[in-house]
């Protein structure tokens, strides 16, 4: 059996959105070295690293590191019902969203009340990050109304277990399609804060509340990452792909 590192070698067209879907504990490998393995995640290793200026050798021996430690067993969210990752998704990253964007506007505002006149780009944090409190707030309302209970009704219902759900939006591809568009728009305010907080790092003998504004960034695009990369790279297919096999099987 090929080990991490041969695979990842004789495979050069291995994407980073592959191997995070074959490895789970590579997502905290590809979060330490910026690696985007979500909207961007279908570069294959080799570009993003180069890409990113980052040793390729580097990366495949953390994530060999990380295949083997104790943190790698994870949740099977390819295997599990997509009513517990939906369950999951909403608990876990929704829940933090909306708790953690007004705790962030908070922070932002203090920054700039105190440093926004010497550090021009605070203020333009403050307004992406507005952007982006406007974008996920509609974004979580769409999904938790519309798009989770059809997907919820339609394996139900592959399951025997209620009706074919009615759909008001054609194919379930459509809304997803927007959802997808949505998660790229989030993802690039993101990166846009990442850029002019130069990797969100604070200047040198800021204040705690600095400290904890730019972590708080940090943090939220991890927690973003994760959150995007469940829905794109899993629940998304699987339920593009569930709604295809039922429709074949009525047409019958």
């Amino acid at each position: 059996m090929l080990t991490i590192k041969e695979f990842i070698m004789t495979t050069p067209t291995l994407t980073v959105r592959e191997i995070a879907l074959q490895q789970p504990s590579s997502i905290r490998v590809f979060e330490q070295f910026g690696i985007d393995y979500c909207c961007g995640g279908r570069k294959p290793l080799a570009e993003a690293c180069a890409a990113g200026n980052i040793e390729l050798n580097t990366v495949v021996s953390a994530l060999e590191s990380a295949a083997v430690a104790p943190a790698a067993i994870a949740a099977n969210w390819q295997q599990s019902p997509m009513a517990e990752l939906v369950a999951h998704i909403v608990a876990t990253h929704h829940t933090y969203v909306k708790s953690e964007l007004p705790r962030l506007a908070m922070l932002a505002q203090k920054v700039v009340n105190r440093h926004g006149d010497t550090k021009p780009e605070l203020p333009q944090i403050q307004a992406a990050l507005a952007a982006l409190d406007e974008e996920l707030t509609q974004h979580l309302a769409k999904e938790e109304a519309i798009l989770f209970p059809f997907i919820v009704k339609l394996e139900r219902a592959s399951d025997g277990a209620a009706a074919q759900p009615a759909a008001c939006f054609g194919t379930v591809a459509n809304p997803i399609a927007m959802m997808t568009q949505e998660h790229e728009a989030a993802g690039a305010l993101l990166a846009t804060m990442r850029t002019l907080s130069q990797n969100f790092a604070p200047p040198v003998g800021a204040c705690p509340t600095f400290h904890a504004f730019y972590n708080g960034l940090r943090e939220f695009e991890q927690d973003l990452h994760q959150h995007i990369h469940l829905e794109n790279n899993i629940l998304f297919p699987r339920a593009i792909e569930l709604e295809a096999a039922t429709r074949q099987l009525a047409s019958v």
